[in-house]
């Protein structure tokens, strides 16, 4: 192991015992500088709240970064959070101090001890699971439909330890669930289902020969996609890509996650192709999302940007009507058949 770092990274997450360090040491030793001069530029800029003012310079320097001091304004501030929230104000001291249901309570407290367990600021004191018991409350109680749903938790306690305030992570949640991705925590997850179609239909289309070896090898997408996309990556590649990730979520939407997944599947594909069992493409589907190519989140985020090439947002839009449209038949059919 390498002198130079710690076993924990900044966000408290404890390295496994196979972490790359010398591939990481070598990533830091340019990405620190990088961090640097974006901190000097966005302080400046956000002194003048110039950045704020033009949407295209906007997007532009969220794409290369948000320094980590600036996240919780500017992913409230692009999302729409900031604004619903300037509406009410109030609406989380309100839900907390609300008459609360004791079978979404039970629900809750029973999935915190598995929220980041490897985390010291959640696995070593109450503070953060409390906090984050408060914020899953409140917003079950928020969104009866939708209620509590695993994986939130995950997305919950990552906001908070960017944020550092309940009521923060609480709009942001809020946001995610019901503007950026709707219908990805509903009871039918159509909105989740709908978007594993839309990944396998682009990488069918820009890498067939992936999807048809994954088809051969009798691996469904839904196997590869679901945790990628449920917990927004973050139990899945490592947190400061995932952050540079959420940074372009929160500005553009839900396709940012649809081009991370063809990136990933794309950059890896000559491993992918290499595999001939079920198995080894199983445990290679988790190798790559641990690998050099994401640790590099800098160049990583540049990548989803090319790789994947044009996938505009009507292409999308399209694809997501006809993909759930069609979902929806094959279902009926099923049932009927039942």
């Amino acid at each position: 192991m390498s002198s130079n770092f710690s076993k924990v990274d900044e966000y408290g997450f404890e390295r496994p015992d196979d972490f790359d360090y010398v591939t990481y040491e070598s990533f830091m030793s340019q990405y620190l500088k990088i961090l640097a001069k974006r901190s000097r530029k966005w302080t400046r800029a956000m002194a003048k709240q110039r950045l704020l003012r033009k949407q295209h310079t906007l997007k532009r320097e969220i794409r290369k970064g948000i320094p980590n001091e600036h996240r919780e304004q500017i992913w409230l501030y692009v999302s729409g959070a900031a604004d619903d929230r300037s509406v009410n104000v109030d609406l989380y001291q309100k839900l907390l101090n609300s008459k609360h249901d004791t079978t979404l309570v039970e629900i809750i407290r029973t999935d915190l001890p598995r929220t980041f367990p490897d985390n010291i600021f959640f696995n070593s004191g109450d503070e953060y699971q409390e906090q984050l018991f408060r914020v899953l409350v409140a917003y079950g109680h928020h969104n009866k439909v939708t209620g509590y749903c695993q994986g939130m938790n995950y997305i919950a306690g990552l906001l908070l330890l960017v944020t550092k305030n309940e009521d923060s992570t609480f709009w942001l949640l809020k946001t995610l669930v019901e503007r950026i991705l709707p219908d990805y925590y509903s009871n039918t997850m159509d909105g989740l289902l709908t978007d594993i179609d839309v990944i396998s239909e682009l990488v069918g289309s820009k890498f067939p020969a992936v999807n048809a070896h994954l088809s051969h090898l009798g691996l469904p997408w839904p196997v590869v996609l679901t945790k990628w996309l449920v917990c927004l990556y973050c139990e899945v590649l490592p947190t400061e890509t995932v952050l540079r990730i959420w940074d372009c979520l929160f500005s553009e939407g839900s396709k940012i996650l649809l081009r991370v997944a063809v990136t990933l599947i794309a950059l890896h594909r000559s491993e992918i192709l290499a595999c001939d069992q079920f198995l080894d493409v199983s445990d290679c589907l988790k190798t790559i999302v641990k690998g050099p190519k994401v640790i590099h989140c800098h160049k990583f985020v540049k990548s989803i940007f090319k790789v994947p090439g044009k996938i505009s947002s009507k292409q999308i839009s399209r694809l997501r009507e006809s993909l759930a449209t069609t979902r929806k038949a094959k279902n009926k059919e099923q049932n009927k058949e039942e």
